[in-house]
């Protein structure tokens, strides 16, 4: 990477970190991201609202390959000391998508500057955090008939710079589930005059274990339960409405549906049991993310090309990820960089993006455009 591209990704990476949006929010970001392509390329912009685009066209009958980076962040406080702090209350880049974002548009320097032999398209995404960005941008894969797509995201716990990477299922797909019961208030002293959840509630809970039960699933399913909300804070009064918030996620994508369907036919046939109104709605889905192979393999050879250090993955990331929309269109692959094994982990106060591995990105890239 070129001394001066790297130093202008690396300022572009402070500027984005001390300007912090939330998911679905980033009109600073994304403006900025586009000046910033702007002033320094000749490449075409497409602006499409919460999201844009870069195009590097190589010329008719070239492959078409796209590079994605999300742009959003989190509602955490800044609370480490830095030269780039967020000067933004309350929000901060605690899962290091201002690096993401800085690395591609370094990667779109180096392109516009050295040339391609394939039309490159650079897609900058908002509100991965919430699982809903990526399905606002999928439509792009088919609109310019992309052949294949990568991305990367950085993680902590591996080696400084290290590029891990799986074949098939990389992330779980989840969603938050919420389930609301509505009964009838009574006094506490008369809880036979109302109809009270809790009771329908708890046994929704108790259910989790045998849902989840790896007997029963291809591979590993979980419920985990967030809140409990029932009744008021009142002694005198039994309870009337209930809320249980859930987040299930699975390895197979058909089992998170299975696992939602159990629980929603339970909680209708307790409903019915005790007399309760049953309604569900659901938050940050996110699908399954499943790597190519063939797209994958192309990740190895740069690697070995490079020098970098490669990491076979021997498992899928619990965590899930947006990604996988793009991925059930088209070829591609997610690779993780190294943070360093002792180094803050992403979703903490204490993590900030390590400028370090934006060269390693950028240049992973680089020639993954090459193959």
């Amino acid at each position: 990477m070129e001394k001066h591209n790297l130093e202008l990704t690396k300022n572009l990476r402070h500027e984005l970190h001390e300007h912090p949006e939330l998911s679905n929010q980033e009109v600073w970001t994304k403006q900025h991201l586009i000046d910033f392509l702007k002033k320094h390329t000749q490449l075409e912009i497409v602006d499409k609202g919460q999201w844009f685009y870069a195009i590097y066209l190589a010329g008719e009958g070239k492959k078409n390959m796209a590079f994605r980076a999300d742009f959003d962040a989190l509602p955490i406080e800044e609370t480490i000391d830095i030269p780039h702090a967020s000067k933004i209350r309350g929000v901060s880049h605690k899962c290091g998508h201002d690096g993401h974002a800085a690395c591609l548009a370094g990667f779109a320097l180096e392109v516009d500057q050295k040339g391609a032999d394939k039309n490159i398209y650079f897609l900058f995404q908002h509100a991965e955090e919430t699982g809903d960005g990526a399905a606002k941008c999928v439509s792009f894969i088919k609109e310019h008939n992309i052949d294949e797509i990568f991305a990367y995201h950085n993680m902590s716990g591996m080696a400084l710079n290290s590029i891990h990477v799986i074949d098939g299922t990389a992330h779980c797909a989840s969603k938050g589930m919420s389930i609301r019961l509505e009964g009838a208030p009574a006094h506490a002293s008369q809880p036979e005059d109302g109809i009270n959840p809790a009771f329908a509630i708890a046994k929704i809970i108790n259910s989790i274990p045998e849902f989840t039960a790896s007997k029963t699933n291809k591979g590993m399913v979980l419920c985990t339960v967030v809140q409990v909300d029932i009744g008021e804070r009142a002694f005198g009064l039994s309870a009337s409405k209930g809320e249980l918030l859930l987040t299930i996620r699975a390895f197979y994508e058909e089992e998170l549906v299975g696992l939602q369907k159990s629980l929603e036919e339970l909680s209708l046939s307790l409903s019915a049991q005790y007399g309760l109104k049953t309604s569900f709605s659901y938050n940050d889905t996110f699908p399954e993310t499943v790597n190519h192979k063939s797209s994958s393999e192309k990740i190895r050879k740069v690697c070995q090309e490079n020098g970098f250090q490669l990491v076979e993955m021997k498992e899928a990331f619990r965590a899930s990820e947006d990604f996988g929309h793009y991925l059930k269109e088209t070829k591609g692959a997610i690779c993780y960089i190294g943070n360093g094994k002792g180094y803050p982990h992403i979703h903490t106060v204490q993590y900030d993006f390590r400028d370090e591995i934006i060269e390693t990105a950028v240049e992973l890239f680089k020639g993954l455009a090459e193959l």
